[in-house]
């Protein structure tokens, strides 16, 4: 077999059923700007980015049934730090459309969960410096500060015999996907 050259997503896109209200939502709520827009009668679409160097990050595109349920697992958005993860949940609670959310850390990720408002699942999170097995998941609460969140979380992850930092786990991973010379993150 033919090994395949390596692919990274880059962005991700749904079908919603009340366009403004989507479109309102996540463009107020994680600051997206329009790179396109298309409104050709009842067919409306916009690419959305949040990085000068893509056309688009995410898009949002009219035509989902209003009797069809939701079928994303979750959309997943990557923040640089816990206080980042913290500003959103403030945020997403301050906002008041996001009816249901949760926070947890994975051991590996501390994650924002939360639904918008056509039931879509999505998650703002930050990598922790550690790995173990998945699915995982402890409650945390972000009215805690850094410190505390973090020696909580490195409590729960040293609990696993499955526990490694994750510079361990990166290298074992690029080993593993024939990446030679690679440099784990710190």
């Amino acid at each position: 077999m033919t090994s395949l050259p390596s692919v990274r997503l880059k962005h991700a896109g749904i079908f919603v059923t009340d366009f403004p209200t989507m479109f309102d939502f996540y463009t107020k709520l994680f600051g997206f700007q329009v790179s396109d827009r298309v409104d050709a009668g009842e067919r409306q679409t916009a690419f959305l980015t949040n990085d000068p160097t893509a056309h688009h990050t995410f898009v949002l595109g009219s035509g989902r049934p209003a009797d069809s349920p939701s079928t994303v697992h979750q959309i997943s958005f990557y923040v640089d730090s816990l206080d980042d993860v913290r500003r959103y949940w403030r945020a997403v609670k301050a906002d008041g459309r996001a009816k249901k959310w949760y926070t947890t850390t994975h051991g590996n990720a501390w994650s924002l969960y939360f639904w918008d408002p056509e039931d879509n699942r999505i998650e703002i999170y930050t990598d922790t410096p550690w790995h173990i097995p998945q699915p995982a998941g402890l409650d945390i609460d972000l009215d805690q500060n850094d410190d505390e969140i973090y020696r909580q979380t490195e409590a729960y992850v040293r609990a696993d015999p499955a526990f490694e930092p994750i510079g361990d786990w990166q290298s074992k991973t690029a080993q593993n996907l024939g990446i030679d010379g690679f440099k784990p993150k710190t």
